[in-house]
C-alpha cells in the first residue's frame, strides 16, 4: 500500500484545514488598494468585501477537514466533489481580483467611503485598484483545498473504517454479571435471579 492511501486520511483532513484556514485569515486582511482621482485619503478593502464568497467557501473548507475523516466511503466521494466545487469557485472569483480588480470588487468600500454609489460615478473616483499578496495567498489556499479534494478522490476507498476502537467486541452474556447490571434487568422487568 502506498504513503498517499496510508496517510490519505490525516493528510487530505490537514490540507482542507490549512487551506480553509489560509481563507479565513484572509477574509480580514487587506486585498485592493484604491488609489483614489481626487485626492482623498487610499481605501483599504478586505478580502470578504472584495470577494463575499470568501468567508463562507473558507468555512466549508475548514468543514470538510473534519468530515472527511469521520465518514464512510460513499459520502469521502461527494464531500471530495464538494471540496473540489468549492475550490473551483474559489480559485475562478480570485483570479479576475489579481489580474486585473474590477470596480464591483471594490464598490461596497468606496461608497460608505465616498457616499457615491453607481458605476460611473464610482469610476470617476477610482485612479487605481491594486491588488495586495494576500489574494495571492489565498489562490494558493485554494489550490491546497484542490490537491485535498483530489486525494481524497484517489485514496478514499483504500482508508481503514473509522470507529473501530469504539466498537463494542463483548459477547453477550446468559444472565447478568455484576450488581449494576442485576438491577438494570430488575428495572427492565427481568428477575436476575432465575
Amino acid at each position: 500500500m502506498s504513503g498517499l492511501q496510508r496517510r490519505g486520511r490525516s493528510l487530505s483532513a490537514l490540507l482542507f484545514v490549512l487551506g480553509g484556514g489560509i481563507g479565513i485569515i484572509s477574509s480580514t486582511q487587506t486585498w485592493l488598494l484604491v488609489a483614489r482621482a481626487d485626492g482623498g485619503e487610499r481605501i483599504e478593502v478586505a478580502g470578504a468585501t472584495a470577494l463575499p464568497m470568501l468567508a463562507p467557501l473558507s468555512l466549508t473548507a475548514l468543514a470538510l477537514g473534519a468530515a472527511v475523516a469521520l465518514v464512510g466511503v460513499v459520502l469521502r466521494y461527494v464531500f471530495a466533489v464538494v471540496g473540489v466545487g468549492v475550490a473551483v469557485v474559489l480559485i475562478a472569483q480570485t483570479i479576475p481580483i489579481v489580474v486585473d480588480p474590477p470596480l464591483s470588487a471594490v464598490s461596497p468600500a468606496l461608497t460608505e467611503a465616498t457616499g457615491l454609489a453607481g458605476q460611473q460615478a464610482l469610476s470617476r473616483v477610482v485612479d487605481g485598484i491594486t491588488p495586495t499578496a494576500w489574494p495571492w495567498l489565498a489562490l494558493v489556499g485554494w489550490a491546497v483545498v484542490l490537491l485535498a479534494a483530489v486525494i481524497v478522490l484517489i485514496s478514499a476507498r483504500r482508508w481503514r473504517r473509522g470507529g473501530r476502537r469504539f466498537e463494542s467486541t463483548a459477547r453477550p452474556s446468559d444472565g447478568p454479571v455484576d450488581a449494576v447490571e442485576s438491577w438494570d434487568e430488575l428495572s427492565g422487568g427481568t428477575d436476575p435471579t432465575r
